[in-house]
């Protein structure tokens, strides 16, 4: 497994597994699926304080079994700031939320804490505060946020005293908007509405690291776009690079978010232990410029 330096700064395997569905596997099942992702060379685990309610922390806590010893072995990052029905970023409900991960999670420190989705009433001199103490007392090492555009990150990063390292964004074959975003500058189409306005210029930039999560979903909730009617094309052609490449289509499917220059680490959610060793071959292969675009392409994304 090839490694990122995060934010030019962890060393990490360029896929993580994305622990949000852990809390639907028993404590035995989730510990084969931690196994087989370390015997795959991950070393990176994403969590969020809402992920199952909870639960999904505390079922990785004990599947790993983490000990003072082994904890090097794990980059483990967590998400908050989502509340039921409303964002918040104030001080105290950061503190707070590190706090109950902590716990959840049965170890003294988080590797990394990312902001879950913009909070319009943040105050960034209370995020500083709290990520500063965060950081002095060894209970957070780095910062990042989640789903956040160049101007949300400038406004918070000016407060904060610690560099924010990653911004978690949805990207895939099917969701390619930041990619397509820069390719029709200039263009009158309504495609070209600047929904990104170059985020993905901007991270490349200022040594941001993206995460891509759903990278094998379409839409926010839709669904996987692996042999889906809807995506008939999209999985022909993935089927052509299976056999060329010799990897399965999902493996194609991660393997071309891995192929951008901005180095995009893929953050894959899956419970399944086999799926997984799937996933993980596509970093055995680098995908060309022309196989790039043609998968792009067959995504239903058009060139100008």
């Amino acid at each position: 497994m090839n490694r990122l330096n995060l934010g030019n700064t962890i060393s990490a395997s360029e896929i993580a597994l994305g622990c949000m569905r852990l809390h639907k596997l028993s404590v035995r099942e989730a510990g084969a699926l931690i196994r087989t992702a370390q015997e795959e060379g991950i070393n990176f685990f994403d969590h969020a304080d809402i992920y199952g309610g909870g639960k999904s922390e505390e079922i990785f806590a004990k599947a790993a079994d983490i000990t003072p010893s082994s904890r090097q072995n794990y980059i483990i990052q967590t998400k908050c700031g989502i509340c039921s029905g409303y964002y918040d970023f104030s001080r105290e409900h950061i503190l707070e939320a590190v706090e109950g991960s902590l716990r959840r999670l049965k170890t003294e420190y988080i590797d990394v804490l990312l902001l879950h989705r913009p909070d319009t009433l943040m105050d960034p001199e209370e995020v500083a505060e709290a990520f500063t103490l965060l950081r002095l007392s060894g209970k957070v090492k780095y910062f990042g946020v989640s789903n956040m555009n160049s101007t949300q990150i400038e406004f918070l990063q000016k407060y904060c005293d610690a560099k924010l390292i990653i911004n978690q964004l949805q990207f895939s074959l099917a969701h390619a908007d930041l990619a397509e975003s820069g390719l029709r500058v200039n263009m009158r189409n309504p495609e070209n509405l600047a929904r990104d306005a170059g985020l993905l210029e901007y991270c490349r930039m200022n040594e941001i690291t993206i995460q891509a999560w759903s990278p094998l979903q379409y839409g926010m909730i839709q669904g996987n776009f692996l042999n889906n009617g809807e995506f008939l094309l999209l999985n022909e052609k993935l089927e052509y690079m299976s056999t060329k490449k010799g990897i399965p289509p999902a493996a194609v499917a991660i393997a071309w978010i891995l192929r951008h220059p901005a180095k995009i680490q893929a953050i894959v959610g899956t419970t399944s232990k086999e799926h997984l060793q799937d996933i993980a071959r596509a970093a055995t292969v680098t995908l060309s410029r022309e196989e790039w675009y043609e998968l792009y392409c067959a995504a239903g994304n058009c060139l100008p």
